[in-house]
């Protein structure tokens, strides 16, 4: 439905090196769906997509991370590739903003590599989650509770593997974004 999401801001948080289909595909549902879509980076101007083995498309930079706040959204989605969570995680602001969107209950989506993004905020200890296989053993590490499958939801935390799980993600992801912020996970 074309206006399940009219009237959500939804944040995208990137850095250069993220996976290219994993921001498209998703942005273009969530747009689709009605939501307002914003990436938020610590690169200032444009940041730059992998596409297979090589750099992809460069992207508008809407908001600098300096400056989002969990208050001004509804919903937050971590695309993968190695690269883009790997920096994302060195920076005490992003891994913040992850913990920000977490602790107010606001929906989360993060596919592949996206997921070290939850690790790394400190928001997996008892939560179920899939991600790319080679993130599992960190997942297990920080407690949390791994399926190889492709999308897996647990109150309001939306994961899937790879680019092939993206139109599964999707669906999960617009479902989770539009039931909004998830009660159950801020008594737990």
């Amino acid at each position: 439905m074309p206006s399940e999401l009219i009237g959500k801001r939804i944040a995208i948080l990137v850095e250069n090196g993220f996976d290219q289909s994993e921001l498209v595909e998703p942005r273009s549902a969530l747009e689709g769906a009605g939501a307002q879509t914003m990436i938020v980076s610590p690169v200032e101007g444009q940041v730059q997509g992998w596409q297979h083995r090589q750099w992809g498309r460069l992207f508008d930079v809407d908001l600098p991370l300096a400056y989002a706040n969990p208050e001004d959204f509804d919903g937050l989605l971590l695309p993968g590739g190695v690269m883009n969570p790997d920096k994302l995680r060195m920076n005490e602001d992003a891994v913040e903003l992850v913990r920000g969107f977490f602790d107010s209950g606001k929906p989360i989506a993060a596919i592949c590599h996206g997921p070290w993004m939850l690790v790394e905020a400190d928001v997996v200890q008892g939560r179920t989650v899939t991600s790319w296989p080679s993130i599992r053993t960190d997942i297990e590490n920080a407690g949390g509770i791994w399926m190889d499958r492709e999308v897996v939801t647990d109150k309001g935390l939306v994961t899937s593997r790879k680019p092939d799980d993206i139109p599964a993600f999707n669906a999960r992801m617009i479902e989770e974004f539009r039931e909004g912020v998830h009660e159950a996970r801020l008594a737990a």
